[in-house]
């Protein structure tokens, strides 16, 4: 294993888990349908208990994303973190929301009402989509950072943000903006999918009921995320120089790297077909409730390959606009060897861990959910 296939597995590791929770969004999409799919009380508590089951998971994983680029990539996470930080902690505080929503919105004594946490859990199922998908975007787009190492001896302190937005500025490009709101539907598509899956009740007839937002989600999802596939495969990308390391702008970069990679253009097209062929025979086939597998699986595939495209072939992964040989590739921002090796050996404990998380899911959604299951003493 050498230090360059140590960081490539890394690299690749992150993207996956990105992925991931993009997927793990659907609980963030389905939110938003609370009150366009449930009519009454008791069918908007049946919503907020299917995905209820679900949430820790998202936020789960965002905190070992989180860890997972610490650990691999340290210098992109001061950075980001550390100076985009009123963008993270905007994203960080719309789930602190949706944690408090779930767990106190029919609690004894809540004053607010039921009905003002479920308009939090719709606050952070727009918010957490939108602003992930913008903060991803940015990987391609660029970030207004500088890196100044020569200054660790005086400061300790090596990247700083060029502006006082501190991250605000990414939602000024309206690239970002089309990638997040690209996020927000796709995860809406899967939040209707998981609720046809998962939620069975006579008085829910939800196949038909997810019909209409469905497509419409469908179709803007659709709509955006072509636009900004468009766009970045025919942009300028930020390329490097694999013998001296200098950052350089290139024409059809993204695109060349699917050619190069051409692996990597065979596998996007494949979760391309799955999240079509799922979104599809979901909305002509009453009776199909594999959809949101099938999408999700295509889901992550798709980010996988996307985000491996900023930062394999010698490429920026996380490119500065206000001083080009600031950005960030795999080379110049990983961790030692040594600890990219100590974590590989220890990242074989992942399938044990996912093994788990599958054993887990499946022991949770056994049975589907009706309305019998809100009026019991665990139901949200």
């Amino acid at each position: 294993m050498t230090y360059a296939f140590l960081q490539h597995y890394w690299c690749f590791v992150v993207a996956l888990l990105a992925a991931l929770l993009v997927f793990l969004m659907f609980v963030q999409g389905a939110n938003t349908l609370i009150f366009s799919l449930g009519r009454t009380p008791d069918e908007r508590r049946l919503i907020v208990n299917s995905t209820g089951r679900k949430w820790e998971f998202t936020f789960t994983t965002l905190v070992t994303f989180g860890g997972a680029f610490f650990a691999s990539y340290p210098l992109f996470y001061s950075t980001s973190f550390g100076g985009a930080y009123w963008l993270w902690m905007i994203i960080l505080f719309s789930f602190v929301l949706q944690a408090v929503s779930y767990e106190f919105q029919n609690k004894m004594g809540n004053l607010l009402g039921a009905k003002t946490f479920q308009w939090m859990l719709v606050l952070n199922g727009i918010l957490g989509p939108l602003l992930l998908g913008g903060a991803v975007a940015t990987f391609f787009t660029g970030s207004n950072f500088i890196v100044e190492k020569g200054n660790i001896m005086d400061s300790g302190i090596i990247s700083r943000w060029a502006n006082a937005s501190h991250g605000l500025d990414a939602l000024l490009n309206p690239w970002n903006l089309v990638l997040g709101l690209a996020v927000v539907f796709l995860a809406r598509v899967l939040g209707c999918l998981y609720i046809h899956k998962q939620v069975e009740d006579r008085q829910f007839d939800n196949h038909d009921r997810i019909l209409q937002p469905l497509w419409r989600s469908t179709i803007l999802f659709l709509g955006l995320f072509l636009a900004f596939l468009g766009h970045i495969l025919t942009c300028d990308g930020y390329a490097v120089d694999p013998q001296t390391g200098t950052v350089f702008m290139e024409p059809f970069k993204y695109l060349h790297n699917l050619i190069v990679m051409w692996p990597l253009l065979v596998v996007l097209l494949i979760g391309v077909v799955f999240v079509l062929f799922g979104i599809l025979w979901s909305l002509t086939h009453k009776a199909y409730r594999r959809g949101f597998w099938v999408v999700g699986f295509g889901t992550v595939v798709t980010i996988t390959v996307l985000l491996l495209l900023t930062a394999w072939n010698h490429t920026a992964y996380y490119p500065s606009t206000a001083d080009l040989q600031s950005s960030l590739t795999m080379q110049n921002s990983s961790s030692s060897e040594f600890t990219l090796r100590t974590m590989f050996w220890v990242s074989l404990l992942i399938p044990f861990v996912l093994a788990y998380i599958v054993y887990a899911w499946q022991a949770i959604d056994r049975k589907t959910l009706t309305m019998d299951e809100i009026h019991n003493d665990h139901a949200y």
